[in-house]
């Protein structure tokens, strides 16, 4: 087990070379760790870079889907594609498969446990694809709800400057009240947690 409190910073709707790559930035520069949940339909030869750059600073790379569709609607086959199609563009430009699953708009069925073989994941967000949400707002929100173990959801699609200067203040917050950031899979190892199927998780403790 750990002793030090610990929270999951985590990304959805990259990659892309604008809005991926300022966060990236504020990774290194706190030597921290964060997972990027993508859309396989976002990932081209230029937007890997992104990708690789985040596995160089530490960071994991998960599955989001490949087109952002709500998934109940589909059938068996249709959400094999989507994850796999997703899980090929990752593994073939980072050389590891993801091991996690955020289903589009947190929009999951039974259909999509049975068939999906990856881990799901929340997490609690602050609204950050809402442009009228202030930055001010969504670190308030964030900081309101932080606890140990918990998965943070925020979203680096294009042009979400907003959550960029959100994190520029949470990021500093968390390590001076002496969290630990990790990406998706060193939450569960380092809480001594074993994922479980028929589960979505907001927090490994829940």
């Amino acid at each position: 087990m750990n002793s030090k409190k610990l929270v999951a910073l985590t990304f959805d709707d990259g990659p892309n070379l604008t809005t991926t790559m300022e966060i990236l930035d504020l990774i290194e520069q706190y030597g921290i760790t964060a997972s990027f949940y993508v859309v396989g339909n976002n990932i081209n030869s230029e937007t890997e870079k992104a990708m690789q750059r985040a596995v160089k600073l530490g960071c994991e790379i998960e599955n989001h889907s490949r087109t952002h569709s709500a998934m109940t609607e589909f059938t068996a086959e249709q959400m094999l594609e989507e994850i796999g199609y997703t899980s090929d563009k990752i593994e073939a430009a980072v050389g590891r498969r993801p091991k996690f699953f955020r289903p589009p708009y947190i929009a999951f069925n039974q259909l999509m446990y049975d068939t999906i073989d990856l881990t799901f994941i929340c997490g609690n967000g602050a609204e950050d694809y809402n442009d009228e949400v202030s930055a001010e707002e969504r670190y308030r929100r964030i900081m309101e709800q932080v606890c140990d173990g918990m998965v943070i959801l925020l979203h680096d699609m294009t042009g979400n400057f907003r959550t960029v200067e959100a994190v520029k203040m949470l990021i500093p917050k968390l390590l001076e009240e002496g969290y630990e950031f990790v990406t998706t899979t060193r939450l569960f190892e380092k809480s001594g947690i074993t994922p479980q199927k028929n589960t979505i998780y907001t927090n490994v403790h829940q």
